[in-house]
C-alpha cells in the first residue's frame, strides 16, 4: 500500500518507516502537520497513519480538512492519548482503527493488512442507499442483494454515478463518459429522459437531480459493503 505516516517522534517514525518498507509498503513519512497537509493536496494515498498530537496541525484537524475537501482515505490513528472524547472524535471523522502507544510493529502491519483487504472489496462494491448497492466489476445493481435487470445504458449511468459518489455529474460529463459511443451529439433532454426511465425502475430513488446542472448520488451514512 501507498502510506503516508505522520509521527513527530523521530525514533518511532524511523522504526515504523523501516519496518513497513521492509514488508512491502511504500512509505512517505513526515513529522509536521503543515507538511502533511501540503503533501495531501498533491498526492493520494491508500492509507494514512496519523499521530494526533503533532506540531502545527494535529492529526484530527487534518482529517477534518480532508473531509471538507471530500478526500476520503482510510486512517489509522496512533497515540498515547486515552481520552475517550478524542477517540470518539477520531471514529466520527472516519478513523478505521486506533492503536495506543506503545504497540508492536507487527500488530500495526496486521491492522494494515485487514484494511487493505477490506478496501479492495469496497473499491468494487459500493452501497448507494439503504437498499441498493452496485458492483463495479460485474456492472450489477443489487436491491437487497438481489440483482436488478436494467438496460446497458442505465447500468452505465449507475456505474458512472457510483464512480463519482458524492459529486455532482454534469450533463457534459454524462455526454463524455456515458454517451461517448454515440456518433451524434446527445442533448440534455435525451440524458434526462434516460435517467428518468432509470429512476422509474428503482424501488428506492437514490439519484438526486441537481437542477440545470446534472445528477448525483449522495454518500450514504452506511459504509460500503465488505
Amino acid at each position: 500500500m501507498k502510506i503516508l505516516l505522520l509521527e513527530d517522534d523521530i525514533l518511532l517514525n524511523e522504526s515504523i518507516t523501516k519496518y513497513l518498507t521492509t514488508v512491502g509498503h511504500a512509505l512517505t513519512s513526515v513529522r509536521d502537520g503543515n507538511i502533511c497537509l501540503e503533501i495531501l493536496e498533491k498526492e493520494k494515498f491508500d492509507l494514512l497513519i496519523f499521530d494526533i498530537n503533532v506540531p502545527n496541525i494535529d492529526g484530527l484537524s487534518i482529517l477534518e480538512t480532508l473531509h471538507t475537501q471530500k478526500k476520503i482515505m482510510p486512517v489509522i490513528f496512533i497515540s498515547t492519548l486515552i481520552d475517550i472524547e478524542d477517540i470518539s472524535r477520531a471514529f466520527e471523522l472516519g478513523c478505521y482503527d486506533y492503536l495506543k502507544k506503545p504497540f508492536h510493529l507487527k500488530e500495526l502491519n496486521l491492522r494494515i493488512d485487514r484494511i487493505s483487504k477490506t478496501a479492495k472489496k469496497e473499491m468494487h462494491h459500493k452501497i448507494l442507499s439503504p437498499s441498493y448497492s452496485f458492483n463495479c466489476d460485474t456492472m450489477t445493481l443489487y436491491f437487497h442483494e438481489e440483482p436488478q435487470v436494467l438496460s446497458k445504458r442505465q447500468l452505465q449511468i449507475v456505474q458512472f454515478l457510483t464512480l463519482n459518489l458524492g459529486f455532482v455529474c454534469s450533463y457534459d460529463m454524462f455526454r463524455e463518459c456515458v454517451w461517448n459511443d454515440c456518433d451524434i451529439d446527445v442533448d440534455e433532454a435525451t440524458i434526462r429522459a434516460e435517467i428518468n426511465r432509470l429512476k422509474k425502475n428503482l424501488k428506492e430513488d437514490f439519484i438526486v437531480n441537481i437542477r440545470s446542472i446534472g445528477y448525483m448520488v449522495k454518500v450514504p451514512c452506511t459504509k460500503e459493503l465488505s
